[in-house]
């Protein structure tokens, strides 16, 4: 995954090279650190790398990758700078999960019936929190995003109330399925961190906005291991 992951980022800096040169000039690309015939080398290298080590685990494993991979190379070259992008972190961020768990036991726990829907609410929310932080540069460079469409305090607001669901319905599902222990810390600590984003990314500041992103993102992460970890033992899991 780690493999496939850094594919698919090689991928959307080849895609975004020639705006980059423009809005970003300090990538490594545009910056001429490495040369896309290096870069194009490494994305085949990675593809190869992440295929072979997923279908050591089986045919299903191998067909998750397959998965994740094509979401990802669909959002670099077709739903990047659409109001459909979206989609790719809307069904790409619950197949992480799913993805691990398939590659340690074979199998999916019933819990994974309450994880997947979350997985989608939360990688909507992170899918509009990103292109907020963007915001003027895809204004300036003519790209049109959901957040472009919906200017920034309806994003803001949209993207808000999509994490605070995530919160409460990780926290209330981690208890009602007999969650305990460190993982419940980790959940609060989740929700502070993307509480803390929330409140860092409403301003006009886009560096702010770029920050409040992050914060979103490390706190979705955070809570992710935090409520596997409260479930760990259960028999949910």
């Amino acid at each position: 995954m780690l493999a496939l992951q850094a594919a698919i980022g090689t991928a959307n800096d080849l895609v975004d090279e020639p705006r980059d040169r423009h809005t970003k000039p300090a990538k490594p690309l545009p910056a001429g650190l490495i040369s896309r015939r290096a870069a194009q080398a490494l994305l085949a290298a990675l593809v190869a790398a992440g295929l072979v080590l997923a279908a050591a685990s089986g045919p299903l494993l191998l067909g998750v990758a397959v998965l994740g991979l094509g979401i990802g190379l669909a959002y670099d070259t077709r739903l990047k700078g659409t109001l459909w992008s979206w989609v790719a972190f809307a069904a790409g961020i619950p197949l992480l999960p799913v993805f691990a768990w398939l590659g340690a036991t074979g199998a999916l726990p019933a819990a994974f019936g309450v994880l997947l829907p979350i997985g989608v609410i939360a990688g909507t929310a992170l899918a509009l929190a990103n292109p907020l932080a963007d915001l003027e540069r895809d204004e300036q460079a003519g790209t049109r995003t959901l957040a472009t469409h919906l200017g920034r305090r309806n994003t803001w607001r949209l993207t808000s109330g999509l994490l605070v669901i995530v919160l409460v319905a990780a926290a209330v599902s981690a208890l009602a399925l007999g969650g305990r222990g460190g993982g419940l810390v980790l959940v609060a600590l989740a929700a502070v961190l993307a509480g803390a984003g929330i409140v860092v990314g409403r301003g006009a500041d886009p560096k702010r906005r770029e920050l409040g992103w992050e914060l979103e993102a490390v706190g979705i992460g955070v809570l992710a291991v935090g409520w596997v970890v409260a479930l760990a033992g259960t028999p949910s899991l």
